[in-house]
């Protein structure tokens, strides 16, 4: 390709309009509804995370979050309700 676009004069065919789904500005700046917490980790760890974020330009302490939050999502599901299941049991407490 030479990078210059060349238009012509067809047909565009059958246009449907597409719904907008497309989140408003003001959706997208609206903070996570959080609870600030103090809690110690290891170095590595956070070394880690903090490397990673580097990489694809987040914040260490949004994976940290958003780490969590796919773990509890995972565990916080409805266990199944037969009996004699010898699946993974939660701990709660």
């Amino acid at each position: 390709m030479n990078g210059k676009t060349r238009y012509t004069d067809e047909s565009l065919g059958r246009l449907r309009v597409v719904p907008d789904f497309l989140p408003s500005p003001e959706e997208l700046v609206l903070k996570d509804d959080t609870v600030k917490v103090t809690i110690a980790l290891s170095k590595s760890s956070i070394a880690f995370f903090k490397r990673e974020a580097k990489k694809h330009n987040t914040q260490y302490q949004k994976m940290i979050r958003r780490l969590l939050d796919a773990y509890t999502e995972a565990l916080d599901q409805p266990e199944p309700s037969h009996a004699g299941s010898h699946g993974r049991r939660r701990h709660t407490g």
